[in-house]
């Protein structure tokens, strides 16, 4: 079969179309024009609901997401803000943004916080956790919190790669003090960019409603304690991070589609795991007990090879129309750690980096069949043959 366009993404639900239209006749985009009832406004509400959340925040970004969060916690200046070595370059850029330090700690062949070396640094002095659920894959947030909890650490939840992600029976976003989620376009949500923020606290938001870009007595359309914002009146910068009603009115329709994209995302996701973890030399980590993924993507580890192999392996499976990003084998891959230069003193974690030079990264959209899965897969699976074969010659 005809391998699919593995970059595209499914079409924007026919129901957006109404309310972009009535937004196009009005050139009503920005999201505080109407007194109330905005296109981002409702967005806020249902998403909200659709969390279990008492507010939420719709902003440009999930970094600007994750950045208003650790603002709105009232960081001092060089701060130090723990996060896994593991994750994408604008999750450290963010918290340098915020004016503080990022901390790195390991992580493991299954993607996730060594809980042993999280716990070390953790004593070193930290003063907040973004703990990133990389590529949908969930640390051991029991373990996170109970830590967290005992040396009294506000932890903010990047979950950019996780909506609709359960663990333990708490959907992810919603255990930390501040949950961030995206709408790029490789996001369950598309609406090419956008973000969102959720917490219980009231404060909290209000601060992070604020500095957004709800100027002046803007924040009163926001449904949140009016005696929060009261305090924080022309206390707080601006950094004008809001989404538009264009991007609301296209994201709005895609949440009833969210279960169902969840669904469909896992069971591809374990159809193709279960392949090739039968065969030899791949290796897709379990899940951890408790934890419902919802993935759009796949990863799996390289075993036994060479670093030329998995390079071979990579750049054969790309030729045959499959592409696979080896974490840790280009010079520029933002999501190795070792490319974040803006980092002073930054540190090499061993583990992290061993298992990203083997780590390898292949979208997965929810939107495939089987037989395009196992065009998918066949790939792979025909690559790892011929780089392994006794008289193959491994060039990348």
């Amino acid at each position: 079969m005809q391998l699919p366009d593995m970059h595209a993404a499914e079409p924007i639900p026919d129901a957006a179309r109404t309310e972009i239209e009535r937004l196009l006749r009005s050139g009503d985009l920005f999201r505080y024009t109407a007194e109330h009832d905005s296109p981002v406004s409702l967005l806020e509400a249902e998403f909200a609901e659709m969390m279990g959340s008492r507010f939420a925040l719709a902003v440009s970004s999930c970094s600007a997401a994750l950045f208003l969060s650790l603002r709105a916690l009232g960081l001092s200046a060089g701060a130090r803000v723990l996060i896994p070595g593991f994750t994408f370059a604008a999750v450290p850029s963010a918290v340098v943004h915020a004016g503080c330090v990022p901390v790195l700690c390991e992580v493991g062949e299954d993607y996730r916080i060594s809980m042993n070396d999280f716990a070390h640094r953790l004593k070193g002095g930290i003063d907040a956790v973004v703990v990133s659920h990389m590529r949908g894959h969930t640390s051991d947030m029991d373990a996170i919190m109970a830590l967290c909890s005992e040396a009294d650490v506000p932890v903010i939840e990047d979950a950019a790669h996780s909506l609709g992600t359960v663990w333990r029976g708490r959907k992810i976003g919603t255990i930390g003090k501040l949950g961030c989620f995206s709408f790029q376009s490789y996001k369950m949500v598309n609406a090419g960019e956008g973000g969102i923020l959720i917490t219980d606290d009231a404060d909290l938001v209000a601060r992070a409603i604020i500095m957004s870009g709800a100027y002046e007595h803007n924040w009163k359309k926001h449904p949140v304690l009016h005696e929060a914002f009261a305090r924080w009146q022309n206390q707080l910068p601006l950094y004008n991070l809001r989404l538009s009603n264009m991007s609301a009115a296209l994201i709005r329709p895609q949440l009833d589609a969210l279960p169902r994209r969840v669904t469909d995302g896992r069971r591809n996701h374990d159809y193709v795991a279960a392949r090739l973890n039968a065969a030899r030399y791949f290796d897709v980590p379990d899940p951890l007990p408790g934890e419902e993924r919802a993935p759009d993507s796949i990863q799996f580890n390289i075993l036994e090879l060479e670093t030329d192999q998995i390079a071979a392996f990579a750049a054969l499976a790309d030729r045959k129309g499959v592409k696979v990003q080896v974490f840790g084998q280009s010079k520029d891959n933002a999501r190795a750690f070792w490319n974040w230069q803006f980092i002073e003193n930054l540190p090499d974690l061993p583990a992290t980096r061993d298992m990203l030079m083997r780590a390898c990264d292949v979208r997965l959209p929810v939107r495939l069949t089987y037989p395009e899965l196992d065009a998918v897969t066949q790939v792979l699976m025909d690559a790892m043959k011929e780089v392994t074969a006794p008289d193959s010659v491994a060039v990348a």
